[in-house]
């Protein structure tokens, strides 16, 4: 691991449809092609919604799929996630498992 680090960003997503999950993104200066990233609220998350999966779909950007498992609209909480960026040194051997 060349990078492991720890980013707060103030996010403020907007409503997910009922029984649906979609992807919403986000401006992450910094962020690369290729990192890999966890994320979490530091507060309660909105009931209901829940994170799928998270991944830089440009430089700077990060993508996160909200989930939303009730019937109707609901909007991810806004406030301070926590995102810990991994970047790998290099590519990984062809003969990795």
């Amino acid at each position: 691991i060349l990078y492991d680090g720890m980013v707060q960003a103030t996010l403020t997503p907007v409503s997910v449809a009922g029984s649906t999950s979609a992807e919403q993104n986000f401006t992450i200066p910094g962020l690369q092609l290729n990192d890999f990233l966890d994320l979490n609220c530091n507060v309660a998350q909105t009931a209901g919604i829940g994170i799928g999966n998270v991944r830089v779909s440009a430089v700077n950007t990060m993508t996160v799929e909200f989930t939303n498992s009730t019937a109707g609209a609901l909007t991810p909480v806004t406030g301070v996630y926590n995102i810990n960026v991994l970047r790998a040194e290099g590519p990984m051997p062809s003969n990795a498992a």
